[in-house]
């Protein structure tokens, strides 16, 4: 949903993707910059009792500095000619680890239930999963489906946020995300199949 937004927050992040690279910053530096502090929220999480105020308010906000780290290396590869088939196997990798370990701390943290923590993790890695798959087979996805990354990183920022005022916020948010996560994987599952009628050739091997 919130990915139709990229061309635009693209535009607004120009002007930081000069700095970097005057910088010295190469994407997969950025990208690297990224998944340090997706660790610090991971760790956030899962310590929140050792400070909790302080730890539930610098874990999403971790989480949002990895995310823009995470748009602005694409933003530094595009503008600058930095692209690179390795380039964009890392970033999506790094994602993948980046979703993994923030769900973790969560769950370590016991700010979820295991049971809705490992649903909503499942979810999440299966939709970039099916997107994956699904292009590698020919079939466009981006933009189909309720629940991207973009929407799943803020769904647990603002939970986070919510939850120095409301302790079960976070647990509710990751329930959200179990069941739109899940969802949006039947959406693509969906979309995928009525695309590879169109196309013949389009199949699973």
């Amino acid at each position: 949903m919130l990915t139709k937004l990229k061309e635009q927050v693209q535009l607004w992040l120009v002007g930081e993707a000069r700095i970097a690279h005057s910088l010295g910053l190469t994407p997969n530096k950025v990208s690297g910059v990224g998944i340090i502090f997706a660790l610090l929220s991971t760790i956030s999480y899962w310590q929140w009792k050792v400070q909790p105020t302080l730890f539930l308010i610098l874990a999403p906000l971790f989480l949002l500095v990895s995310g823009f780290c995470d748009a602005l290396d694409g933003v530094l590869a595009r503008h600058f000619s930095a692209t690179s088939t390795f380039g964009g196997f890392l970033d999506s990798l790094l994602d993948r680890y980046t979703d993994a370990m923030v769900f973790a701390g969560i769950i370590l943290g016991g700010l979820s239930q295991i049971s809705w923590g490992l649903l909503a993790l499942t979810g999440s890695l299966l939709v970039s999963y099916c997107r994956a798959r699904a292009e590698a087979a020919g079939v466009k996805m981006e933009t189909v489906g309720l629940m991207e990354r973009a929407e799943r990183i803020i769904i647990i920022i603002i939970a986070s946020f919510l939850t120095l005022a409301w302790n079960e916020a976070l647990q509710w948010g990751i329930v959200l995300l179990a069941v739109l996560t899940n969802l949006t994987v039947l959406q693509r599952a969906i979309y995928f199949r009525k695309a590879s009628q169109k196309e013949p050739k389009i199949g699973v091997v």
